[in-house]
């Protein structure tokens, strides 16, 4: 197991955040704009030798490469700089949010998959009937419709017109469990529609693949009972690609739910990092796309150790990769 971390983390972690780092530091200077003139503000007076002086404090007046490779020296050491518009340092904004978009995180991935599990397995048992038809409809939706048009219409009709939850806005777990919950409910359900809708899909066809296999063949021969094949044998060894599917889309939900927080107004990762990019704000910019690309990466590492619990054949830390 600890050779297969640390192969992952030689191989695929650092090489993607270093990467990641590159792109998005080369993609910060080349937007129009001075980040002096986002430093001191709009209509700031000030004489050239006062802005040299700031050049030269901010290190600014070295070039492009030697700025990154001091930027990459700060972010080894744990220090991703300070917010220009806080004045409060980027681990600390990014660390106070997290707490938030994690919540939300989980609770739909969560609910997607108490819903799209069982909903999966069903549509392959009654393939072709009306219950798979109706489910796969279903599912078509959730994958077709952006989870945005989904939050604006659930504020739409279950908070403005029928004033069942409220609009905007989070509770802290601190000032209640049930407030808080009620707060994320229409989050959840909005962000959670299309992992529930990939979940589903991929559960039915990798349940369909896995009930057509020889061995279930052998089983019903025996005179084993549908439910003990199916959840006895069929589920685990289906659940494979329904944890690709999972890994993949919790690594977006962790630092990706820019449009669900800011529709319903949730201090999250996401909605920082979108008000970073509308203030210019650089170094927050940098610690929130760096801390999105290490979300997505560790939770590949996770998928990849989940796999060889879930599946004896997949030994981690062999030939899998």
């Amino acid at each position: 197991m600890f050779s297969f971390l640390a192969r992952r983390l030689i191989t695929v972690f650092l090489p993607t955040l270093f990467g990641m780092s590159i792109l998005v530091f080369g993609a910060m200077h080349a937007i129009p704009g001075s980040y002096v003139d986002v430093l001191l503000g709009v209509g700031q007076d000030i004489t050239p030798e006062q802005r040299q002086q700031i050049v030269a404090q901010y290190g600014l007046d070295k070039s492009i490469p030697l700025q990154y490779l001091t930027w990459l020296g700060n972010v080894v050491r744990g220090d991703f700089g300070t917010s220009l518009k806080s004045g409060n340092t980027v681990t600390s904004e990014i660390l106070s949010r997290l707490p938030v978009t994690l919540e939300l995180a989980v609770l739909a991935t969560i609910v997607s998959l108490v819903l799209a599990i069982p909903s999966g397995i069903l549509a392959a048992l009654h393939r072709g009937r009306w219950p798979d038809t109706v489910l796969r409809l279903f599912a078509l939706i959730g994958l077709s419709v952006p989870n945005f048009l989904i939050a604006t219409m659930l504020v739409l009709f279950i908070s403005t017109k029928w004033r069942v939850l409220p609009t905007t806005g989070f509770v802290p777990v601190g000032d209640g469990l049930w407030p808080n919950l009620r707060s994320l409910i229409l989050p959840v359900i909005s962000l959670g529609a299309l992992l529930a809708a990939s979940i589903m899909r991929m559960m039915r066809s990798s349940m369909l693949e896995e009930l057509g296999k020889e061995y279930l063949t052998v089983a019903r021969a025996k005179g084993l009972q549908q439910r003990r094949i199916v959840l006895g044998h069929a589920l685990r060894n289906s659940l494979i690609p329904v944890i690709t599917v999972v890994g993949i889309q919790t690594g977006y939900m962790l630092g990706g739910t820019v449009i669900v927080e800011q529709v319903f107004a949730i201090p999250g990762i996401g909605r920082l990092a979108l008000d970073a990019v509308n203030q210019r704000d650089y170094p927050m910019v940098m610690g929130t796309v760096m801390f999105i690309a290490a979300a997505f990466v560790l939770m590949n590492l996770v998928t990849d150790i989940v796999y060889g619990f879930v599946d004896p054949r997949i030994r981690v830390g062999g030939d899998h990769e």
